[in-house]
Order: C-alpha cells, then sequence, then structure tokens
C-alpha cells in the first residue's frame, strides 16, 4: 500500500531537447487541464511522460521508477490517448481482446461497431472508439491530447462524463491537454500552461 498523499504520478526535472526541466505531480483522482499555444510542448510533453520519445528525468507511478517496467507494460498504465489515433487491423474489434461495452454504449455505439471495417471510420468515431479502445486496458493514468477535438458539444459531454467517471472510480489520475477554458474550468481540478518548453502551474 502506498501513503494516501503519494502522488499517482510524479515527474522530477524532464527534459528533451525542447521541455526543460519539467516537473509535476498529479493524485488520483485528479485532472490536471495543460494548455499553452501551439508548438509550446504540450504533446511533446504528453509523449515524453509515456516514454515515446527520448527523454531524461525521473517519472514515477505511485512511487516505483519507470525504469522498473518495460515499454509496453509502462504504456498499458500510462496512457497516450493522442490527437490522431492509429488504426492497424480491418476491423475495430481487432485493436482490443476486450472491450469496455458499457464505455462503447454510452459513446452511442452497439457491439455491431466491433464489426465494422476502419476504412469507414469517421474522425469523430475514431476519436470517440480510441477513448474505449485506451480505457479497455484499465490505465492508471490518463494522457489526452485534445480527446474532443473533432467531436460536438454532445459527444463532447460524454467523453468528459466517461473520463471523470473512470477516475474516480479505477482511483485514476489524467493530464488533459485542451485550447478550450471552458472545458478546463468543466474537467480539471487544477491547471498549468506549457512555454516554450517550460512546464508552469497556475495558482488555483
Amino acid at each position: 500500500m502506498f501513503a494516501a498523499d503519494t502522488p499517482l504520478l510524479e515527474v522530477r526535472n524532464l527534459n528533451t531537447d525542447f521541455l526543460q526541466q519539467v516537473s509535476l505531480a498529479i493524485h488520483r483522482q485528479h485532472c490536471l487541464g495543460l494548455h499553452g499555444d501551439s508548438g509550446s510542448g504540450k504533446t511533446l510533453l504528453l509523449r515524453a511522460l509515456a516514454d515515446l520519445d527520448v527523454n531524461e528525468g525521473e517519472v514515477l507511478l505511485e512511487g516505483v521508477p519507470r525504469e522498473n517496467f518495460s515499454g509496453p507494460a509502462w504504456r498499458q498504465r500510462v496512457a497516450l490517448l493522442p490527437a490522431e489515433s492509429h488504426w492497424w487491423e480491418d476491423s475495430v474489434g481487432l485493436h482490443a481482446s476486450s472491450w469496455p461495452m458499457p464505455v462503447l454504449t454510452a459513446l452511442g455505439f452497439s457491439e455491431e461497431v466491433l464489426q465494422w471495417q476502419t476504412g469507414r471510420l469517421s474522425s469523430g468515431e475514431k476519436q470517440r472508439l480510441a477513448l474505449a479502445r485506451m480505457l479497455a486496458n484499465r490505465p492508471r493514468v490518463l494522457l489526452l491530447d485534445e480527446p474532443t477535438a473533432n467531436l460536438d458539444r454532445g459527444n463532447t459531454e460524454t467523453v468528459e462524463k466517461i473520463v471523470l467517471e473512470y477516475l474516480d472510480s479505477q482511483q485514476a489520475a489524467a493530464l488533459w491537454v485542451s485550447h478550450d477554458p471552458a472545458q478546463l474550468e468543466r474537467v480539471a481540478h487544477r491547471r498549468a500552461q506549457m512555454r516554450q518548453g517550460r512546464f508552469q502551474m497556475e495558482k488555483n
């Protein structure tokens, strides 16, 4: 058991060629909202936390260093939902071994969606299904890169509700990138900003 005040995700002095000494902590059931201009390093930070790009520094999950995990095991627990999701199989269902049907239903899909050809999916359908695919792995930390950018208002509200309910039910945490200040007001417990590769927490 970990102490109640142990951050779920803790980052100490993370650096890349662009990111400079990023330190942050996110606790269970909390969402940290991240905003900033295009090119400020938001997506690069998410990719570094998922260990997809070369980076240096300490990254810990429930106090355990990232180095203690294999790459795939880490990315299952600290999962990135990119702005553009990738689909490599012919049908939707082949992209996960066990899909969360309540999530699919909440997102407006029936079980038949698992038989759909990926080539027929719209950008909005891909975005919603990518969220369900990620949650199928029951990650501890969600790294969300503009997860509602291609969605209408109704689907945006549904995604926000699903994510916040997941954080509560699974004792998980999220880092949510959004250009929409109103969205961050709805979903984030705290907010931070990226500026030219530098991370800064904002005052509550």
